[in-house]
């Protein structure tokens, strides 16, 4: 046992950093550090208790169904083929507008990314999809690549979104609030990145081609054959936000309607269901591993009294609460450059959440700044995790390419956060309306 539990405290978080450079997975990172320092501070008899009792408690959450229910849906959905018939419908519908398919493949992320909830995934799916498509036509590698990395963030700002269910599960607050909180600002995402390619290529013609208008008869046709990618929309979102189904039941019955549109379209192979399943139970215990780790060492922060003791030293530092704020961004960009999207917001609740609540912020409010500025952090150089996805799924394209694509998504996601910071409204006026605050 140690006299200075604040001491141990910051020694383990040396030593959680040290271990995560060194590769060693953020969940057993957490794990060995939260156990470690538990011991020293009240004794390794009742530290080692927390290896039974937390991942029992995680296993026995229901909310936490939610998220193998989710990403099952999003494998099924793809293997189902329905992320090709959304990047279709997406075409027909705005691809005819110079750089149109531009416009698609972010139009297509945003839907993608509503199915699944996942960046890395939607982003490793359009990058199958439509960087063939854009490339094949004339358009530059730069701004093609820049909009699939960039667009793949949509997928954890469009509700359904796994983070947002991790950061309610974690924080006890409200999944549907948190939800509705983040319609306005995906919705806002998708305009301004509508924006920064309209002045992209209109500066620069020669990064994309003129497109040819799709006929009605073809709009038509493809809507029509589009009608299952429309339907689980429906029956999810609807579900969830007419309050047929809550957000459980809606990830169950989304998993099985996924399952049975694939089925009854006779695009579900005995292989690629196993494979569905099989990359569903990978991610959901790498996501459970995460969550039970961070439990253990939430568990040893809080007994160290650490984050107690950086909240009173910002507040004797008496800094205006926006400048907090600023330096929490710069954080978070740095951080999210760095460690997935998950594995950045677990390892700094414990000590960022307690600072937000402290200075009087919403934290609905910070949850959807939090997701927003993590996922900008994954588009920015010199670690973009979005960007290597995306260089490993195409190898000829060079890292400076893709970089450079990025950069005038890069400018809209900094316009869409400093809006959302100034007008906290943009997030909290749709669930304070429908009665979820």
């Amino acid at each position: 046992m140690t006299d200075d539990p604040i001491l141990t405290a910051t020694l383990g978080l040396l030593a959680m950093f040290i271990m995560i450079v060194l590769h060693v997975p953020v969940g057993i990172a957490m794990g060995v550090v939260g156990v470690v320092g538990t011991g020293l501070i009240i004794g390794f008899e009742p530290a080692l208790t927390l290896l039974a009792t937390e991942p029992s408690a995680a296993m026995a959450a229901e909310g936490l169904a939610v998220i193998a229910m989710f990403l099952l849906m999003g494998n099924l959905a793809h293997a189902g083929g329905l992320s090709d018939e959304l990047y279709r419908l997406a075409h027909v519908a705005v691809g005819h507008f110079k750089g149109g398919l531009l416009f698609a493949t972010i139009a297509a992320c945003a839907g993608f990314g509503a199915i699944c909830g996942s960046s890395v995934a939607t982003t490793a799916t359009m990058a199958k999809i439509a960087l063939p498509q854009m490339l094949s036509r004339g358009y530059a590698q730069s701004i093609a690549a820049g909009a699939i990395a960039s667009g793949g963030t949509l997928g954890m700002i469009i509700p359904p979104s796994v983070v947002m269910i991790l950061y309610a599960i974690l924080t006890e607050n409200s999944i549907i609030a948190l939800f509705l909180a983040a319609i306005v600002p995906g919705l806002l995402a998708v305009v301004l990145y509508f924006v920064a390619i309209a002045v992209a290529v209109r500066r620069y013609p020669a990064l994309a081609p003129n497109e040819t208008q799709a006929s009605w008869q073809q709009r038509r046709q493809t809507a029509r054959s589009s009608w299952a990618v429309v339907l689980l929309a429906v029956v999810v979102s609807g579900g969830i936000y007419t309050g047929i189904f809550t957000v459980s039941e809606a990830a169950s019955v989304g998993a099985s309607v996924a399952f049975l549109l694939a089925w009854l379209r006779k695009r579900l192979t005995t292989h690629n269901f196993l494979a569905s399943l099989s990359d569903t139970a990978a991610n959901t215990g790498l996501i459970f591993v995460i969550i039970i780790g961070a439990s253990v060492f939430s568990y040893f922060a809080t007994l160290s009294g650490l984050p107690e003791a950086i909240v009173t030293w910002i507040e004797s530092m008496q800094l205006p609460g926006w400048m907090v704020l600023a330096l929490l961004m710069v954080f978070f960009l740095i951080l999210g450059s760095i460690f997935d999207t998950i594995a950045a917001m677990v390892l700094t609740l414990p000590f960022v959440y307690p600072i937000i609540i402290g200075l009087g912020y919403d934290p609905v409010w910070w949850g959807v700044i939090n997701i927003v500025v993590i996922e900008l952090g994954m588009i920015t150089p010199p670690i973009g995790i979005n960007v290597f996805v995306l260089h490993g799924m195409a190898k000829d394209l060079p890292l400076k390419t893709i970089f450079k694509g990025v950069t005038p998504f890069l400018v809209a996601d900094l316009v869409r956060l400093v809006l959302l910071l100034v007008f906290p409204s943009l997030s909290l006026w749709l669930p304070k309306q429908l009665g979820w605050m």
